[in-house]
């Protein structure tokens, strides 16, 4: 598929969305999304219910979050070869049939180890739709100044997500009943999906035509690169993982659970902004130094988090904590799509998303585990050692990050006016 040509200097989110196609692909594919961020509180409220545990409700989630991780660079690398309707509408079905077994069983009184067996298979055929989306930008617009553009207002989209979903299914489950954000969950599965799906001119090239002789087919965990942004990305899960307890152990800790809302409102609202400013902003400096520079400051905010023993300040750290993430997650993003070929773009955003939510899980294990022996505190340790020791690796292998020739070639093309810095 052709590169859309770009020349202005500053290009924003309104050229953005006047892309020919775009909005054929963003409108269902937000609708496809939005379930992502409901799975997993739907499962808590739903269980948790069914069996009057927390321990069983979060034990049944986090096996829905581990094996979403596991399976979606699968499911990426098949989008990449066999093209994304061709995954999405199988995967859409099982992830329907497999919400409402676990509905089902949970409402009928099952024992545990069957809401594991459904809870496996709701995680595994989650549709990776934000990847999807982010695979058709660059096909639209690769080696073009709105790479960075559209990633920044994937990350935005991807946060108002994960601020609307759990809101969402939180209050069909307490108002309507335990059931109905699982329900909701699986019906805009179905519906936006098979929507996104019928978006067959703005899918991008998969198979023989993705590959070239000069970019042959490969996997994207074989580039070095990738596997470095992967460990950045962990880090960026246990921030998320290790915030979200942390913060609901410390409301409760100090006798105001009610605040936990909007602390973690106040963190979000952070990452958007940022990621608002992101796209906003023409860059002078190469992505791979925004985005060590970027790390290093996330990597500072997060280490002072345990040191809050008030709401006001730990606001103020939380809010300072989300400015960081948007600039590392949407610099990843950027860097990803110059390291890879065409014929494994989905595969290598999957691996992302995927790490993010693997992070995630193992943040919110460890947190917990850690804040019910030695207080609240101590849970927010996990963001602090997650996000050194990624700081770490990307410093020791920044040299990997190097794009591939072909893409300085391709963004340095004729009508692009903006010049790509490595460094």
């Amino acid at each position: 598929m052709a590169s859309t040509v770009i020349s202005d200097k500053r290009p924003g989110y309104g050229q953005l969305l006047r892309t020919p196609g775009a909005l054929s692909f963003l409108l269902p594919g937000f609708a496809a999304r939005q379930p992502f961020a409901m799975l997993t509180i739907g499962i808590v409220l739903l269980v948790q219910h069914t069996t009057g545990s927390f321990g069983s409700a979060g034990a049944v989630a986090a096996a829905t979050g581990v094996s979403m991780a596991l399976f979606a660079p699968q499911s990426g690398k098949l989008a990449d070869r066999y093209g994304q309707r061709a995954v999405l509408i199988p995967g859409v079905l099982v992830h329907t049939a497999s919400v409402s077994l676990l509905v089902a069983l949970a409402l009928g009184g099952a024992p545990l180890w069957a809401l594991f067996l459904a809870a496996v298979p709701a995680g595994a055929s989650v549709p990776q739709v934000g990847p999807m989306v982010r695979a058709r930008w660059a096909a639209k617009l690769d080696g073009t100044p709105l790479m960075p553009t559209a990633a920044a207002f994937e990350s935005v989209t991807d946060e108002f997500t994960f601020v609307v979903g759990p809101v969402l299914a939180t209050a069909l489950c307490t108002g309507i009943h335990p059931a109905a954000g699982l329900i909701a969950e699986a019906a805009l599965t179905l519906v936006g999906g098979l929507f996104f799906a019928a978006q067959r001119a703005t899918q991008p090239a998969h198979g023989v035509a993705a590959a070239t002789s000069a970019e042959p087919r490969r996997s994207a965990l074989s580039i070095p690169g990738v596997r470095v942004l992967i460990v950045a990305f962990l880090g960026i899960g246990a921030v998320f993982g290790g915030m979200q307890v942390s913060l609901t152990a410390f409301t409760e800790e100090i006798g105001n659970p009610g605040a936990n809302g909007l602390l973690y409102g106040v963190f979000a609202a952070g990452n958007m902004l940022a990621g608002i400013a992101m796209g906003a902003v023409a860059w002078k400096t190469g992505p791979r130094r925004r985005l060590i520079l970027g790390y290093a400051g996330l990597t500072v905010a997060a280490s002072l988090l345990w040191t809050a023993h008030s709401v006001l300040l730990l606001g103020a750290l939380g809010l300072v904590v989300g400015l960081c993430i948007a600039p590392a997650l949407i610099t990843g993003y950027t860097i990803v799509e110059t390291l890879i070929p065409a014929s494994s773009r989905t595969e290598a955003f999957t691996w992302l998303t995927g790490a993010v939510a693997l992070g995630q899980a193992a943040a919110v294990t460890v947190a917990g585990r850690l804040a019910d022996a030695h207080g609240a505190s101590s849970g927010f340790l996990v963001p602090m050692v997650g996000t050194a020791l990624a700081l770490a690796t990307l410093l020791a292998l920044r040299s990997r990050l190097q794009p591939r020739e072909t893409s300085r070639v391709a963004a340095r093309g004729i009508g692009h006016r903006v010049p790509v810095a490595v460094d």
